[in-house]
């Protein structure tokens, strides 16, 4: 039996015990990103980051609407749905449900002097007009709008004095965003109207030397400072200042990671973060940068599980469960809390409001770094293979990490 028939068979098994779903979410991506499992704690959510949400936009100087991919080849699964379960990293379109993996990065630490040196990600991006990956320009940050057609992209040098919004299917930016105060990453609005750039005083992907060993840590004094909220279309928009809290970022104080961005909740009103420390693991502002109260439907949010809420609002992506299987994680109530377990050992995206996309070993599987993306049903135990797996331990170089985008 080849690779087509095995996930043929799997998602005819599946789609016997359930209806359809809807088209539905998708996400972020942080400076030495980790994957969140059952082992997080204190000290290893300092070494995470924050989402960078792939959201829906206009292409912008033309007036035309972005649409989703067509997509080039691949395993057709079901309808809207394009896996390839023997590539890693994927060559071809990886989409279900009109949630797209819009590309790729590869990361490695770059030494710039013997004590210092940056983080950086190479790109791979979906050319919506071949259904192909492709190596991109050297950009810092990339956040892919719905559809996968139009991105939001950061030049190699953070932080960087203007935003790119990048035609896919061209290659080439459209128009430049310049700013005053300097942006280390970007996020998209769930509407793509809006675009929160983060403000960093140094570049946020700087790596020191750790003490008696060859590896690097991120620099623990935060540079944060504030987000631009920008209209896409215009380019226009203010920027707020948010001061870091005393001992932020200095050992002995309050931890925040060097990299710690912000995004807008999904209902466009509030923009938040993490705080790894705080007392909820999070923080709310209004947009123009005064704090609030956490809002009643954001409070089982989680910074560092991609997945975020459902598109209809109802359902919150949650931690490592690891209950009834070996790998799994929590689905909770956006309202009550009340928690669902569902195959998956890191959520990633949402396809409609009853199944996402996520990582997970395979069956066997002893180690848990060999990882591969599936695609798994609330109320269901079957999960469809959707790409090969990830080779090596967690930080090695050459692991590719996700980026998808919702339809």
């Amino acid at each position: 039996m080849n690779v087509d028939d095995i996930v043929r068979d799997a998602l005819r098994e599946q789609a016997a015990q359930q209806s359809p779903a809807a088209a539905g979410f998708a996400d972020r991506v942080f400076a030495v990103r980790r994957r969140r499992n059952r082992r997080i704690t204190a000290a290893a959510v300092t070494a995470a980051a924050v989402i960078a949400v792939g959201v829906a936009v206009p292409l912008l100087d033309s007036g035309k609407q972005d649409v989703r991919p067509s997509g080039g080849g691949g395993v057709v699964v079901e309808k809207k749905t394009r896996a390839h379960p023997d590539q890693s990293p994927p060559r071809e379109e990886i989409s279900v449900g009109g949630t797209t993996l819009a590309g790729y990065s590869i990361p490695e630490t770059v030494r710039k002097t013997p004590e210092t040196a940056v983080y950086r990600r190479a790109y791979y991006l979906l050319n919506p007009k071949t259904g192909k990956y492709a190596k991109a320009a050297d950009w810092s940050w990339v956040a892919v709008a719905p559809g996968a057609k139009t991105a939001a992209v950061l030049e190699a040098d953070l932080p960087a004095s203007r935003i790119g919004l990048l035609d896919l299917t061209t290659g080439k930016v459209e128009r430049w965003i310049p700013v005053d105060h300097g942006v280390g990453g970007l996020a998209f609005s769930r509407d793509g109207r809006k675009l929160v750039a983060t403000t960093y005083t140094k570049n946020p992907d700087l790596r020191i030397k750790m003490q008696g060993s060859d590896g690097w840590d991120q620099d623990w004094t935060s540079s944060r400072s504030g987000f631009y909220v920008l209209d896409v279309a215009s380019g226009e928009g203010a920027w707020s200042e948010v001061r870091l809290a005393a001992g932020d970022g200095r050992p002995g104080g309050a931890i925040l990671n060097a990299r710690q961005d912000f995004a807008l909740t999904e209902d466009g009103r509030h923009v938040w973060a993490g705080n790894p420390m705080g007392d909820i693991g999070k923080e709310f502002w209004d947009l123009k940068g005064a704090k609030v109260p956490t809002p009643a439907q954001d409070k089982y949010l989680e910074w560092f599980v991609d997945a975020g809420r459902s598109p209809n609002g109802e359902l919150v992506a949650g931690d490592f469960a690891g209950k009834k299987w070996k790998t799994s994680s929590w689905v909770l109530d956006a309202m009550t809390g009340a928690k669902t377990e569902v195959r998956g050992q890191q959520l990633l995206a949402w396809v409609g409001n009853k199944q996402l996309i996520a990582w997970d070993i395979g069956r066997n599987d002893k180690s848990e770094f060999h990882q591969r993306l599936v695609l798994v049903t609330l109320g269901s135990e079957k999960e469809v293979p959707l790409s090969g797996f990830r080779e090596g331990n967690d930080g090695d170089a050459g692991r590719w990490e996700p980026l998808f985008a919702q339809p």
